[in-house]
């Protein structure tokens, strides 16, 4: 700390510099260092030691391209943190080279993944990122209407399509199940749990959303591309496609009645927007920046992020939860033309949430500020920010339990540590519990990602995903719903991975998903794109292994979406 409060403030040559050189393609002409360091350059930089390391061209190109794939999630384009803490320059030259490898490597259990010690990254690529991180980051260029509409490819116009359903896959019991490092999501049958279809889709698909007929399926890459994929053609196939910007996460579809299927909207992490297009072919009709004030300090911010995205069930609208400014959209799509949108100050860093079971209450962490906030989409307006009592709340779409004492109750785990927090839903049934932390469990560790549950389970099943000990991020935690209002309610662990039997490497075990009738949970086993992953199912009922799905097809298998759950906001 104390070297980096001492430097010159006079400045020969920024690493700012070499940044926007990169950028433009002058680096390589102007400066190819192979490894050069502040000292060996004989320039000084404020912030940086003669012997921190500066990047080639190459070697600058290789850190954006990792950084996108493995850390914008978190941490942001511009580095300005949320879920994830920030990585601008003032905090990473204090921290310095060797502080930002070690925690690349190790990573911690508050959520950060251990990238080194679990071989997902190379010693090599380690020592990049932490150099790359000492550089100011690059800005991506704009992508408004003209490049959207560029992008848009529509493969199978309507009336070329299926006018009846031409398979005899049972839909609604079909699981959408990403392919992290394909770029491709696998469609399962839930039934015979044999592969229709194995499609090419945008790199690293977030989310998989199914229309309100159940017809179309809708996924999203983290590249921003969305593809529509007719489930009634055989096989399934993509029908439509349009990359809304370059880092997306949410994609969804107008569900309210008389709307069926009309709308989808899609929101951007950059640029930081979201587009609203026909829900038959893709065409992007308008789309609206995010940027301004945040809700609280009211000051600029330039990378206000869409995070989740869900339809209403009371009003044609779309809740659209924007991360930084720590605001809620209620997006009128009755007239885009004369677009309405209410706006609802909640809470920062808004990220992922779901329905309470009434389909009324929209539950959405503000992980970085450890909150649940709700909306009352069926009055539009903030009815509570919620202190969950962990440290980042991250619940996926959460979990509706009834509970034996508090009701209907609605869970979400946390990415900093074994805490689930179960908070009351019922503000008629039970007007004392609503909107409380009605009871606080202890799980597996930090590192959880989702939990899952089923009207017609009487379990609740909890993940540790990102937890650097192998024994955890491979486990399951399940606690029985109706012991749930015992003193110190126990939980059973489930071996996964272990069950998986897969070959070398830290294999992750990551979001649960019901089938239709709630008799069984899949779990996928994340492992590296060059080791054997795999799907484990789980007899809900016994908590026994039924059935492991292997199959050279399935690359970093991650997110699974039940057509029928999905559709219908089950979870």
């Amino acid at each position: 700390m104390e070297r980096s409060r001492n430097r010159k403030k006079n400045l020969l040559l920024t690493v700012a510099t070499f940044s926007a050189m990169a950028f433009s393609g002058a680096f390589a002409q102007d400066y190819n260092p192979a490894n050069n360091t502040v000292g060996q350059l004989g320039v000084e930089v404020p912030g940086l030691a003669a012997d921190d390391p500066l990047l080639s061209a190459e070697e600058f190109e290789r850190g954006k391209e990792i950084f996108f794939e493995r850390c914008a999630g978190c941490h942001g384009v511009l580095r300005k943190g949320a879920t994830g803490k920030a990585l601008t320059t003032d905090l990473t030259r204090d921290l310095g080279y060797d502080y930002l490898h070690s925690f690349i490597t190790y990573g911690s259990p508050a959520g950060m993944p251990n990238w080194g010690t679990s071989g997902e990254m190379s010693d090599e690529d380690i020592a990049l990122m932490a150099k790359y991180l000492l550089i100011d980051p690059p800005q991506p260029p704009e992508f408004g209407m003209p490049e959207i509409r560029e992008s848009w490819n529509l493969i199978v116009p309507p009336e070329a399509r299926p006018t009846a359903k031409a398979n005899d896959i049972d839909i609604d019991n079909l699981f959408s199940v990403t392919l992290r490092d394909t770029g491709q999501v696998a469609l399962i049958d839930g039934g015979t749990y044999e592969i229709q279809a194995v499609i090419d889709t945008g790199y690293a698909v977030h989310i998989s959303r199914i229309s309100a007929s159940g017809r179309y399926l809708y996924v999203i890459g983290r590249d921003a591309k969305v593809t529509m994929i007719d489930l009634w053609m055989d096989p399934p196939a993509p029908v439509a496609e349009v990359k809304v910007g370059s880092e997306a996460r949410s994609v969804e579809t107008s569900k309210f009645e008389g709307y069926e299927d009309k709308f989808a909207i899609a929101g951007a992490y950059w640029p930081p927007q979201y587009v609203i297009m026909d829900g038959d072919t893709l065409e992007p009709l308008k789309v609206k920046s995010t940027r301004g004030m945040t809700y609280d300090t009211q000051e600029y911010h330039p990378e206000p992020r869409v995070a989740s995205i869900v339809a209403s069930h009371f009003a044609p609208e779309f809740v659209v939860t924007v991360k930084e400014t720590g605001k809620v959209l209620m997006i009128d799509y009755s007239d885009i033309k004369n677009l309405k949108v209410t706006e609802i100050e909640a809470e920062r860093f808004l990220h992922d949430g779901g329905f309470d079971s009434t389909g009324r209450y929209f539950l959405v962490a503000a992980n970085a500020r450890d909150k649940v906030a709700v909306i009352d989409t069926k009055e539009d307006k903030l009815v509570a920010v919620i202190e969950t009592g962990g440290v980042k709340p991250h619940p996926g779409r959460g979990a509706n339990i009834e509970h034996p004492v508090y009701g209907p109750v609605w869970v979400t785990s946390h990415l900093g540590d074994e805490t689930l927090s179960l908070i009351g839903t019922d503000p008629e049934g039970h007007p004392d519990q609503a909107w409380t932390v009605v009871q606080t469990l202890e799980g597996l560790g930090g590192g959880s990602l989702f939990v899952k549950t089923h009207p017609n389970s009487d379990h609740l099943y909890v993940d540790a995903p990102l937890n650097p000990d192998p024994e955890l991020s491979g486990s399951v935690a399940v606690f029985t719903v109706s012991e749930l209002g015992t003193e110190n309610p126990e939980f059973t662990i489930l071996p996964i991975a272990e069950w998986a039997a897969v070959k070398d490497g830290q294999p992750r075990v990551v979001q649960g998903e019901f089938n239709r009738e709630g008799t069984e949970i899949w779990y996928s086993v994340w492992n590296g794109k060059d080791k054997e992953s795999a799907i484990v199912v789980v007899d809900d009922k016994t908590l026994t292994l039924k059935r492991v799905i292997k199959d050279e097809r399935l690359v970093t298998p991650t997110g699974k979406f039940n057509v029928y759950n999905t559709r219908s906001d089950v979870y």
